[in-house]
């Protein structure tokens, strides 16, 4: 009974120690510094709570497959894709090309070029030009900008010919006056149908100038009209419009060429405009529409009061560079207007544009004036350094995602 009775008090003895160690253990944490309970609970919180994984972007997605696509591709590839051309410059026959022969294709696979452009002069019917857009788009490789200037009004191979039975516009500066953006969205609506149709996938439209200058010969009614709010407006609903056909669209032509009296086709023009007023006119369309359209298309006035070069706006670092893509924020393609008008041809050497246009900031040449000279002036600027190939692949990259997206 006595044993009974110590082997009770003993056990009651052990008891009262197991709570008491019980105690001091929980109360451990309160003598830890603050940075520790902190710890404490964040480590609780991850893992009790897995964090989802991040799910990536299709925009994200696209430019990790473009990036790695273009590890396998050749130096000469990536200078290639700065290029679109008129037929006619991989060719040694005279004459507009109305299709693809031989030799046009043996320099396709030659230089590579990122696209083609099409005049009136290619266009003759519905089944011929079909039958030529169809054979580019058959070229093994990466796909081509198959191009045109499809403005409506005056500027419209297609809709000039009097062999396409398509809907044709008087001029932009009527729909202008609707002051109704459905009616823009229609011109791109349908001019991007019939363009899809034969074979396109690139316009450069719509016009984004803003027609200020009276006496400008070069815009005139190719523009929405004189007010940039309304062209803003109007310029934006035609991209929708063309974007719902599948056709890209190119702005046109930065930084605004509706304040000018000369023609850049022929010669030398300059804009007088400082970049403050710029800003509250020419610029506004522009502005407004830099996260819809494909492509800007960058003139050749020189903006003599905002850029110190004294270099056409397409040649100029200032322009492109320091304006367009840093001030501005574009991340989009910038293409050149033609390197073989007057203002470029009359005072410069098919290398000098092409790579003083390079380095300004352009991804896309257009038109050089001798596509074998501007290939090579580019293509050994990047072997020697003059070019680093980081910044060929900056506009490689941002090419080929825009393929990738819609071809």
């Amino acid at each position: 009974m006595q044993l009974s009775r110590k082997i009770n008090i003993l056990c009651f003895i052990l008891s009262c120690m197991v709570f008491l160690t019980g105690c001091t253990t929980a109360e451990t944490p309160s003598v830890s510094s603050p940075s520790s309970k902190n710890d404490m609970i964040s480590s609780t919180v991850t893992s009790t709570q897995e964090q989802p994984p991040k799910v990536k972007t299709e925009e994200e997605l696209r430019l990790e497959r473009i990036i790695e696509d273009m590890k396998d591709m050749t130096l000469e590839q990536k200078v290639g894709q700065l290029f679109i051309v008129q037929p006619e410059a991989l060719t040694q026959e005279r004459g507009y090309v109305t299709k693809c022969s031989e030799d046009i294709l043996e320099n396709i696979k030659k230089y590579q070029p990122g696209g083609i452009i099409l005049f009136g002069g290619n266009v003759v019917d519905p089944a011929q030009l079909s039958a030529l857009t169809e054979s580019f788009g058959m070229i093994e490789g990466i796909p081509l900008f198959i191009s045109i200037d499809e403005e409506g009004g005056r500027v419209a191979r297609i809709g000039q010919n009097e062999n396409f039975y398509v809907h044709t516009y008087t001029s932009m500066e009527n729909v202008g006056k609707s002051n109704d953006p459905i009616a823009a969205y229609e011109v791109g609506n349908t001019i991007g149908n019939y363009l899809n149709k034969y074979g396109f996938n690139l316009d450069f439209a719509p016009v984004a100038d803003v027609n200020t200058n009276p006496k400008n010969r070069v815009i005139g009614n190719r523009a929405f009209g004189s007010d940039p709010l309304l062209v803003s407006d109007m310029v934006g609903s035609a991209i929708d419009g063309f974007h719902s056909q599948n056709i890209m669209t190119t702005l046109k032509h930065f930084p605004g060429h509706g304040d000018t009296k000369g023609d850049t086709h022929k010669d030398y023009v300059s804009v007088t405009k400082t970049w403050e007023e710029l800003l509250s006119s020419e610029l506004i369309p522009f502005i407004s529409n830099l996260k819809k359209t494909d492509m800007i298309m960058a003139a050749h006035v020189t903006a003599v009061k905002v850029t110190s070069d004294n270099l056409p706006c397409s040649l100029s670092y200032e322009m492109l560079t320091g304006r367009l893509r840093e001030e501005l924020g574009y991340k989009g393609v910038i293409i050149t207007d033609s390197l073989s008008m007057g203002a470029i041809k009359k005072n410069y050497t098919s290398a000098e544009a092409s790579l003083t246009a390079f380095k300004a900031g352009a991804d896309i040449l257009l038109m050089p004036q001798d596509l074998e000279e501007s290939y090579n002036a580019i293509l050994n600027a990047v072997k020697s350094g003059e070019i680093s190939e980081e910044r060929l692949d900056q506009s490689v990259q941002r090419i080929l995602v825009l393929k990738d997206k819609y071809l």
